[in-house]
């Protein structure tokens, strides 16, 4: 039993550490194709402040969400569906503030809640075309500034989200999720991102302006 409970929180620090592939490098974004822009923009961040602003308020939701998952997956893998549904909108409202907002989104949504803006469909259509796995930074206009992280579907993910699913792990999808399009995924597949909107002028404070 105590075997069992050891490999299950194992499989719950994979889940998401494995599931986020985290920033490669710092090349930044930019608004129209969501792909490298000069160091210098009309808006007057500094996009390499941008990604280290974004990746350090993107870190606690991060963690926070896997230490929940770890709790879940020790009663089961299908309880981690209740973490994903209950606790991981509250843990992104906790960490949000300043201004600042986090929170994800996908291609294929099991949440319908987290249902990609414009920009944030800029960003997951700029990685389904290409094999870019790069952070992203994508001016938002109105005085904010986007931050992303794509999430890429490793093995430990298929639990929830492959095409050979357990029972209960079905069942509870069935019963929270009657529309959900967030399964038959492989390893490697592009799962979804991340996301950060930042106000402006803490991105140009960065810049030390």
């Amino acid at each position: 039993m105590l075997v069992a409970r050891r490999v299950m929180m194992f499989l719950a620090v994979g889940l998401l550490a494995a599931c986020s592939e985290p920033p490669q490098s710092a090349s930044p974004g930019q608004p129209e194709k969501a792909g490298p822009e000069p160091e210098q923009n009309q808006s007057g961040y500094d996009p390499v402040a941008v990604k280290q602003l974004g990746a350090a308020s993107l870190l606690p939701f991060k963690q926070q969400l896997m230490q929940a998952l770890q709790r879940g997956m020790q009663q089961g893998a299908e309880n981690a569906i209740d973490v994903c549904r209950l606790q991981a909108p509250a843990i992104a409202a906790s960490v949000s503030g300043d201004g600042i907002e986090i929170g994800r989104s996908s291609h294929r949504l099991r949440n319908p809640a987290n249902a990609p803006t414009d920009w944030q469909q800029q960003a997951i259509d700029h990685y389904l075309g290409g094999e870019d796995r790069d952070s992203m930074v994508i001016d938002l206009g109105s005085d904010r500034v986007g931050y992303v992280e794509p999430i890429v579907a490793a093995p430990m993910c298929l639990a929830c989200h492959g095409s050979k699913l357990s029972a209960p792990v079905t069942q509870a999808l069935s019963a929270h999720y009657p529309d959900d399009q967030a399964t038959g995924f492989a390893a490697g597949d592009l799962r979804g991102i991340f996301w950060v909107s930042l106000p402006l002028a803490q991105a140009s404070a960065g810049n030390g302006e």
